[in-house]
């Protein structure tokens, strides 16, 4: 019974990257013997839970280290008794980030406060951005080689945030640096194959832009199968996909925001990330990171995961007359976030 749930969830994973889902699953059966270490910042939240639990199920993680200010230590026992390979330490409280830390490959940070109703992701900023800082502070020191997935929101600011903290600490690499984009992702593929009445494990949709209402882009028009929707259903699924997490604040009515379905996200790119380390080819997602596709110095585009990081940066590819104007629109509001993380950085 046991066997049979894994191979379900492992499949499930796979499934979510239908671009390279048959990489995944040869992924989990070839590389899995590779060491990696991997990471969970704010691993007693709502997000940090279940992702640690995901992390736990996946056999490419060897060592699994959850940090948290506090709670961690019942997390990690928890999650330890998981008879799966890798060995599951917790820590807790800031003397204890360092040995976290220290030797990781990947850092996953989900780290900071969730949405609350009425609250955006701008909403945010103030207490997210110290926390970023202060992690991206300790991630430069003790890990500074590590890739580095972001998921604390709002993405669009914390990770220009990230970026100036290992600048300063002189251990940037623009191509190990990640906003996780991937739930906008999941919701794209969901609600695309619910409309185009066609199976959700064929389907492929990009999003690009950023990860914060008008900032996410969805590309329909780039999406397999081609259902060939019409316009106004187009728009339907994009302001759907744009206001997913406030459909998940809502919905759960003051208790809470998108937790589950975003630790399967994070938990989806990270395999991805782990695929790359270890060498599995044309392992392709879409992420927000430091980028030459537009005019703007960091934006959410497909890209191709290797040993590195990201190995390229695929163009936007051929876009409607509705998503190019979707493009234009979205430029200053991702503008205007990423300099507010730069600014925050640079007075703090």
């Amino acid at each position: 019974m046991r066997t049979a749930m894994l191979r379900s969830l492992r499949s499930a994973v796979a499934r979510s990257a239908p671009s390279n889902s048959h990489l995944l699953r040869r992924g989990f059966s070839s590389e899995s013997v590779l060491e990696h270490k991997v990471a969970v910042l704010g691993a007693a939240g709502g997000i940090g839970q279940p992702l640690a639990l995901l992390m736990k199920i996946n056999p490419l993680v060897s060592k699994l280290s959850l940090y948290d200010i506090g709670g961690t230590p019942g997390v990690a026992a928890d999650v330890s008794h998981i008879n799966t390979r890798s060995e599951v330490t917790g820590y807790a409280g800031e003397d204890q980030l360092g040995q976290a830390l220290e030797g990781a490959d990947l850092v996953i940070i989900p780290a900071g406060v969730p949405r609350k109703p009425g609250m955006t992701r701008d909403d945010l900023f103030n207490i997210n951005a110290g926390i970023v800082k202060s992690l991206s502070t300790a991630i430069a020191k003790y890990c500074p080689n590590a890739i580095v997935n972001m998921i604390s929101n709002p993405v669009n600011s914390t990770v220009p945030i990230a970026a100036e903290v290992f600048k300063k600490a002189g251990t940037y690499d623009e191509r190990k640096l990640f906003g996780v984009t991937t739930l906008d992702v999941v919701r794209a593929m969901t609600f695309y194959a619910g409309k185009a009445n066609v199976p959700v494990t064929g389907v492929n949709v990009p999003v690009v832009g950023g990860h914060a209402g008008i900032t996410i882009l969805p590309l329909f028009s780039q999406a397999t199968p081609q259902a060939n929707l019409p316009e106004d259903v187009i728009k339907a699924l994009t302001k759907r996909t744009q206001d997913g997490g406030t459909e998940v604040v809502e919905a759960k009515a003051g208790k809470g925001s998108a937790t589950l379905s975003m630790a399967y996200a994070g938990a989806v790119f990270a395999d991805a990330c782990l695929k790359g380390l270890n060498g599995v080819p044309d392992v392709v997602q879409c992420s927000f990171v430091q980028s030459s596709v537009t005019e703007l110095p960091f934006f959410a585009s497909k890209v191709i995961l290797g040993k590195n990081g990201v190995e390229k940066v695929l163009d936007l590819g051929p876009l409607s007359d509705y998503e190019q104007e979707g493009l234009e629109k979205l430029k200053p509001e991702l503008k205007a976030s990423i300099e507010k993380g730069i600014k925050f950085t640079n007075e703090n």
